[in-house]
């Protein structure tokens, strides 16, 4: 299963930079996707294997060779799910340990609670998910929000699916699903901070699982929401370890 996921979240984040004309590598050992500007964890490498503990200097060239050997801005990331070694070094440093759960496929959702949840379909409501998703998250390299600081429409037409919550018509949260490898990977889920603790996270995750209930589930969670989804089925399996490098 672990080997299952980190390909499922390398194609989740290497699959929408594609599609909207960004560098895409596909290598033996990583998957690597660059924007060549800021656009919060979608450039960067996540490795599918881990290396021969003699090989690591060269996988880190390889790395580096694809995400900072060209003109470039904003940061870029490095997916472990194996432990590193020290890349402070290199000019990288530590991000953190995010957790993975995995939930099985099926079993009881989570309350619906007070929240209208809509499908993005097009381009207005793109645009209203990305302004919930850099101004709750909150994603800094993108602030201001401006229409397609990350994606465009072009997404729409790939494995991204993404959602709006609405209360009292007014759009408070965005959360987005990506499938491949026959799992469903929970991308992203944000409320904004005047509407948290109503219970709208909880909300969003219930209408990604209704929508996907067919297949098991899995992310990388902060420790943050990490309780959140453990009450709500989710297993712990194992911790990644992030890198993240700033370019000029």
């Amino acid at each position: 299963m672990l080997r299952r996921f980190v390909h499922a979240w390398a194609e989740s984040l290497a699959g929408p930079v594609a599609a909207v004309g960004g560098c895409v590598e596909r290598r033996a050992g990583l998957v690597a996707g660059d924007l060549a500007r800021p656009a919060a964890y979608y450039n960067g490498a996540t490795l599918l294997r881990p290396p021969a503990p003699d090989a690591w200097e060269a996988l880190l060239d390889e790395v580096e060779e694809v995400l900072l050997g060209g003109p470039g801005s904003g940061d870029v990331f490095l997916w472990s799910a194996w432990p590193t070694p020290d890349l402070r070094r290199r000019g990288w440093e530590l991000e953190g340990h995010p957790p993975l759960l995995l939930r099985p496929a099926g079993g009881p959702l989570p309350p619906a609670g007070d929240l209208e949840v809509r499908r993005v379909n097009d381009a207005a409501a793109l645009a209203t998910w990305e302004r919930v998703a850099v101004e709750g998250y909150p994603l800094g390299d993108l602030a201001p929000w401006r229409p397609g600081v990350l994606f465009d429409e072009r997404v729409l037409a790939t494995p991204l699916r993404l959602w709006v919550g609405y209360a009292d018509r007014r759009p408070v949260g965005a959360a987005a699903s990506y499938v491949a490898h026959g799992l469903h990977v929970l991308a992203l889920g944000v409320v904004l901070a005047e509407a948290r603790r109503r219970g709208y996270w909880q909300a969003l995750l219930r209408a990604r699982l209704a929508d996907l209930e067919g297949l098991p589930s899995a992310s990388l969670f902060s420790d943050m929401s990490r309780p959140g989804a453990e009450r709500n089925g989710f297993l712990p399996v194992t911790r990644f370890t992030l890198w993240r490098r700033t370019r000029p």
